[in-house]
C-alpha cells in the first residue's frame, strides 16, 4: 500500500494495511477468480458447440447470440483451433455477433457484404444477379468492337417517287432550273438573250426615238 507523507512515498508492509483495505483486496480477488472461472465455462461451451457443429454434415455455418467483446475474441480462438472460419458482424458493439463456417464452405466476398449490410444471403438470388452482371459485361465488350452505329435511311426518296416522277426526271430538272427570286423557278433556255449586243443597242434606240414622236411600240420578238 502506497502512503504519501510530505513529499515522500513509502510502501507499507501487507500487515500494516488497514483492515479496510484487506477486505477490499479480498473482494477483487475474487472477482477476478469468479470473471476467470465464467471465461473457462463459456470456452466449454463454446468448445461444445463448435464440436456440434463440425459433427452437423447439414450445417455449413452457423450464428450465434450477440456477444461482448471478451466473448467473440473467445469464440474466435476456440474457431480457429478447431480448423473453421469464422467473422464478426454488427454495427454497435453490444448488437455484434459471430458467424462461423466450415473451410470447405467459406463466404464469398458477396457473401460478407451481404451479412455486413445486415441482409439475408440468398445464393439463388445472387447467382441470377451474377449472370446478369457478365450479359451485361459481355454486352458492353461485342459493343465496344462492332464500334458506333451508323444510321441510315430506310429508303432513298427517289426511289420512292420514282414512280411519280421517273429516276431521271429530277435530276434532269435540276441541270435545267435555276433559281428566280421573282417568279420561282425558270428554265435556263428562257433566259437567255440571243441577240447581240449591237442588235440589242438598236432596239433600245428605236424605242427611245419612238416614244419621243409619240408612235405606237411595234411588238417585240
Amino acid at each position: 500500500m502506497d502512503r504519501t507523507v510530505g513529499d515522500h512515498s513509502f510502501l507499507l508492509p501487507a500487515a500494516e494495511a488497514g483492515p479496510g483495505s484487506r477486505e477490499q483486496a479480498a473482494r477483487l480477488k475474487k472477482l477476478q477468480e469468479q470473471e476467470k472461472q465464467q471465461k473457462v465455462e463459456f470456452r466449454k461451451r463454446m468448445e461444445k458447440e463448435v464440436s456440434d457443429f463440425i459433427q452437423d454434415s447439414g450445417q455449413i455455418k452457423k450464428k450465434f447470440q450477440p456477444m461482448n467483446k471478451i466473448e467473440r475474441s473467445i469464440l474466435h480462438d476456440v474457431v480457429e483451433v478447431a480448423g473453421l472460419t469464422s467473422f464478426s458482424f454488427g454495427e454497435d458493439d453490444e448488437c455484434r455477433y459471430v458467424m462461423i463456417f466450415k473451410k470447405e464452405f467459406a463466404p464469398s466476398d458477396e457473401e460478407l457484404d451481404s451479412y455486413r449490410r445486415g441482409e439475408e444471403w440468398d445464393p439463388q438470388k445472387a447467382e441470377e444477379k451474377r449472370k446478369l452482371k457478365e450479359l451485361a459485361q459481355r454486352q458492353e465488350e461485342e459493343a465496344a468492337q462492332q464500334g458506333p452505329v451508323v444510321v441510315s435511311p430506310a429508303s432513298d426518296y427517289k426511289d420512292k417517287y420514282s414512280h411519280l416522277i421517273g429516276k431521271g426526271a429530277a435530276k434532269d430538272a435540276a441541270h435545267m432550273l435555276q433559281a428566280n427570286k421573282t417568279y420561282g423557278c425558270v428554265p435556263v433556255a428562257n433566259k437567255r438573250d440571243t441577240r447581240s449586243i449591237e442588235e440589242a443597242m438598236n432596239e433600245i434606240r428605236a424605242k427611245k426615238r419612238l416614244r419621243q414622236s409619240g408612235e405606237e411600240l411595234p411588238p417585240t420578238s
